[in-house]
């Protein structure tokens, strides 16, 4: 039968019930027996004030807040208060119903509901809501907890929806209004449609905002952020129906702006005065920054351009004339030889990242034209991504003659310190940037040429490289060869190189 102690923490077992799921508590009979005290009412050993219990509740984790909440009344009334509803799948230790989505997805519901109607929505500071992978849900069993989850007081809201219906979820703006949006501090929104963004008032406190597949129109999102005078920072992905994104001068406070995968975008036209990191992906597009002499960073994705490094060459100089770090990818370069208009009078820090060019004879060269727009420049990394096998490798070419320094321009890089090439290869091309780099510049400490992925940006949680397939490291042997040939013996006295070669964790 057991002991009078185990029969009264199983009694008191059977009488209570998991916050979580409306169950009976699932909490061990140890865990009850250790606060029985507290879950009878009675005095418990240590005696904490209410406030602290409630703070010390606040900090637990949302499956801990309620396993407390089942085995003690003090916690039990601090439950209906719980500042922070973090809902998942995983949050709320719902188990793997395996390609069973229909069961997950109803398991999910009946819990979210549960926490929901015995939460009293006073005390809630966060709430973040993300239902995949639950692709069966209805907008309308969304809307009754977004309804409980904002009231006045709640500083951070993050709702990601998967999939809910053919028709997204219209999140009511409206809630924004009043004394509920004034305190909001980070929005996320991702998976639904903003309709009516008038109504939702001045948001004075709201300093981030992130939204993520989200139907909205430039018209509304300006609107809104007309009212939003104290953003800091704004993120928008693959928000397909924003056309023109126009970023008014109220913002003052405004120093981040991401913009990503907007299919439909033609112009960014910002007037924050003091934004200074600019990051966009996508299409080209026209960019407008006013009067923004404080950007200071961009990072500039362009897919499927023929002349992306023309347009970041002429066009970024005057967008942001007081540019220190660029990085910029590009997918599909055809033109060779971008053509400087402008000068990049202080930036210090150039990355650069090519992937699969359409022409497998890619001229490298082409890039000096960078190092010649940079006088102030001291860190250059270039990244390859490129087909594997080249075929105008040097090492092949029985008549190439590298036997004397190029003159591919008449600059000098006084300020180069830090050279890197990831996925370098045997490329003619390649070499002679490599030896202009070195005979143009005499500040240089440090040639990094790594015939890898990238050693740098290698998977360090699970100690692999970037993988590497067999005509990779074909290629890689081949610009080993081409270094030791041509370049090590070039190679300054004071200058440090660095030569890196696949390892074992590199191939498939």
């Amino acid at each position: 039968m057991g002991t009078p102690e185990q029969m009264k923490a199983l009694s008191i077992q059977g009488q209570t019930q998991d916050p979580i799921t409306g169950d009976g508590s699932t909490c061990s009979a140890a865990q009850i027996k250790a606060d029985s005290n507290c879950a009878e009412g009675t005095e418990s050993p240590v005696h904490l004030p209410e406030d602290i219990l409630h703070r010390i509740h606040a900090l637990m984790p949302i499956r801990d807040a309620a396993q407390a909440a089942c085995v003690s009344h003090a916690f039990l009334r601090s439950w209906r208060y719980y500042p922070r509803l973090i809902l998942s799948v995983d949050s709320l230790g719902i188990k793997d119903y395996g390609s069973k989505y229909d069961e997950l997805t109803r398991d999910f519901i009946s819990r979210v509901d549960h926490i929901m109607q015995n939460h009293s929505g006073m005390g809630v500071k966060e709430f973040r809501l993300e239902n995949y992978p639950c692709s069966t849900m209805d907008p309308s069993t969304v809307d009754r907890w977004v309804q409980v989850a904002i009231t006045p007081g709640i500083k951070e809201f993050d709702l990601s929806l998967f999939e809910l219906s053919d028709i997204k979820y219209s999140f009511p703006c409206s809630l924004l209004s009043g004394e509920r949006g004034s305190s909001i501090q980070s929005l996320m929104l991702a998976g639904c449609s903003l309709r009516s963004l008038e109504q939702a008032g001045f948001m004075s406190s709201l300093t981030n905002l992130d939204l993520h597949s989200v139907d909205v129109t430039g018209e509304e999102l300006f609107c809104f952020l007309s009212n939003s005078y104290a953003l800091e920072k704004i993120s928008l992905w693959n928000c397909n129906n924003i056309i023109c994104l126009k970023i008014p001068c109220q913002l003052q406070k405004l120093n981040f702006l991401e913009v990503l995968d907007c299919e439909m975008l033609e112009m960014i036209d910002s007037n924050a005065p003091n934004l200074s990191t600019l990051s966009c992906s996508g299409r080209q597009t026209h960019i407008s920054l006013g009067h923004a002499s404080q950007v200071r960073k961009i990072r500039f994705r362009c897919d499927y351009s023929s002349n992306a490094l023309d347009y970041a060459i002429t066009k970024l100089p005057l967008i942001a004339p007081n540019l220190q770090i660029l990085y910029l990818s590009i997918i599909d370069e055809t033109i060779n030889i971008p053509t400087a208009f402008g000068k990049f009078l202080q930036l210090k820090h150039l990355e650069i990242i090519l992937h699969a060019p359409n022409s497998l004879d890619f001229d490298f060269c082409c890039l000096i034209s960078f190092l010649d727009a940079s006088p102030a420049l001291e860190t250059f990394i270039l990244r390859i991504g490129m087909p594997t096998i080249r075929h105008d490798s040097i090492v092949e070419d029985v008549i190439s003659d590298s036997s004397h320094p190029l003159h591919l321009s008449e600059s000098c890089y006084d300020n180069l310190k830090n050279v890197m090439i990831t996925g370098f290869c045997s490329a003619k091309s390649m070499i002679e940037l490599t030896i202009h780099i070195m005979v143009k510049t005499k500040s240089l400490e440090c040639l990094t040429l790594d015939t890898t992925r990238g050693h740098d940006r290698r998977f360090a949680n699970i100690d692999r490289c970037w993988p590497m397939d067999a005509e990779a490291l074909v290629e890689a042997g081949k610009a080993r060869i081409a270094i030791q040939r041509y370049i090590e013996g070039r190679v300054p006295v004071a200058v440090n190189l660095k030569v890196i070669e696949p390892c074992s964790k590199c191939s498939y």
